[in-house]
């Protein structure tokens, strides 16, 4: 038997967007809101952000499944238009009384409360001044963590300043998959700074707050592995995880950024905006703790031709399709648990072991119904998954690995952006015609895990 040890949590992850439904109850316009209502076409059930899975009306029931899936730690975020219409200002009751009652019936569970701060729903208000190209939006973003704090600080075991920054840095900027659905390389290197610099200056106002619990931030890691050792395959590797990791972890753990990844961004004249006391802030003011999402690992080579003109990532990599990979047909993803193991060891070895866990880790799989039997998805596929990145997390822990928490990607099936319901993730099924959510087979797996500290 594979065992975890006692202090060890088990959970799962979702985010305020993806779950509650921007139109049930009172809540300010996000960028997804408004996405959705210009360009309707782009998403995949043509539903939109405004209903999702119904938590904000069924976190009553919703919440009983976290005791049917034997959850020990749950996470999810506040929405900032929810909590504050206008972006900064009014505190909405209705908002605080939701949360507040939603955090007080986990807590009565004995269940440890992870918040996020910020998961890729930027109020609409504030993309109309730049959202994070604007340093403006980052000082209502401080006083957003700042209410927070002061609101639900009581109930939070540990809170995150964001979600995936390299994401909404990354595909609002260059890649066209979330608002503003820009590819502007200077902009884009400003919304990441902007987006660090809010980042600590949370953790500075939450140290200010003097709460008992911890704040960290969460990473999507993915290492760059080479094709070869040739040395520019290697160089090819090293400048990938630069842009994909080392980006927002070296800021966050470190309090400075990595000096290779700022020549790149100088040579090519695009350095941000900044002030003196910026890095004076980002020094002083790093992570407890760190949250890591692991999905896939990157794979890349030498850049073949110069076919990108602009400042990106990929000027200086290309990806490479490995033969003999496993790949998740309905994502396209590569299925590569070893990396879980890898990510364990480069935080080891490279930021002095710092507390951590898996806030992330799942396989999307679309038209599950077909999986059914006697009215329960039979979701092996999801438990082979979830038991292969654990066996390496394991190893890795007895190697010495400062994880301390595994959290599957999600809870409830949820919306999940431009791709809504496509791919469905969830340990418990969401009927979307009826609403009716029920355990999966993996639902009732996970418990054991949970009670067992292993399998």
């Amino acid at each position: 038997m594979i065992r975890f040890p006692d202090d060890f949590v088990f959970g799962s992850a979702t985010s305020a967007t993806q779950s509650e439904g921007s139109r049930n109850g009172i809540s300010g316009e996000t960028t997804w809101d408004y996405l959705f209502q210009s360009r309707p076409e782009l998403f995949y059930n043509k539903l939109g952000p405004y209903k999702t899975s119904n938590f904000f009306n069924d976190y009553k029931k919703d919440l009983e499944f976290l005791d049917k899936t034997g959850q020990t730690a749950f996470r999810t975020s506040i929405s900032w238009a929810r909590l504050l219409p206008e972006g900064r200002g009014k505190v909405n009751k209705q908002a605080v009384d939701f949360y507040t009652d939603v955090f007080k019936r986990i807590k009565a569970k004995g269940i440890k409360l992870y918040i996020n701060l910020f998961h890729f729903d930027m109020p609409m208000k504030f993309q109309e001044i730049g959202g994070w190209e604007n340093r403006e939006v980052v000082k209502a973003y401080v006083n957003y963590a700042k209410t927070c704090f002061e609101e639900f600080g009581e109930f939070v075991d540990i809170w995150f300043t964001f979600n995936e920054p390299v994401v909404h840095t990354e595909c609002g900027y260059l890649k066209q998959f979330h608002y503003p659905m820009l590819v502007d390389s200077k902009k884009y290197v400003q919304v990441g700074y902007n987006t660090q610099l809010a980042s600590s200056k949370a953790v500075e106002i939450f140290r200010k707050s003097k709460l008992k619990s911890k704040i960290g931030i969460i990473l999507n890691l993915s290492l760059a592995y080479p094709r070869s050792c040739d040395e520019l395959d290697l160089k090819a590797s090293r400048i990938a995880q630069l842009f994909q990791n080392r980006s927002f972890l070296d800021p966050s753990i470190k309090g400075h950024f990595n000096q290779e990844l700022v020549d790149l961004v100088r040579d090519n004249g695009m350095e941000p905006y900044y002030e003196l006391d910026d890095l004076k802030i980002i020094e002083e003011n790093t992570v407890d703790l760190l949250g890591v999402n692991y999905y896939q690992p990157m794979r890349v080579k030498k850049k073949e031709k110069d076919d990108i003109k602009i400042f990106r990532p990929e000027k200086y990599y290309d990806d490479y399709k490995k033969e003999g990979i496993r790949i998740n047909p309905y994502r396209g993803w590569e299925i590569y648990p070893q990396g879980l193991y890898d990510i364990a060891m480069d935080i080891k070895n490279n930021y002095g072991n710092i507390d951590w866990l898996v806030t992330e880790n799942g396989i999307g799989v679309e038209n599950e119904e077909k999986f059914k039997a006697n009215g329960m998805i039979e979701d092996d596929y999801r438990i082979d998954f979830f038991k292969e990145h654990l066996t390496y997390l394991h190893k890795a822990i007895e190697e010495g690995a400062n994880c301390h928490g595994y959290m599957v990607w999600t809870f409830i099936d949820c919306w999940s952006w431009l791709n809504e319901y496509k791919n469905r993730y969830g340990l418990v099924e969401l009927d979307l015609k009826t609403g009716e959510k029920k355990l999966k087979k993996s639902g009732y797996w996970f418990k054991k895990l949970a009670e067992n500290k292993g399998f």
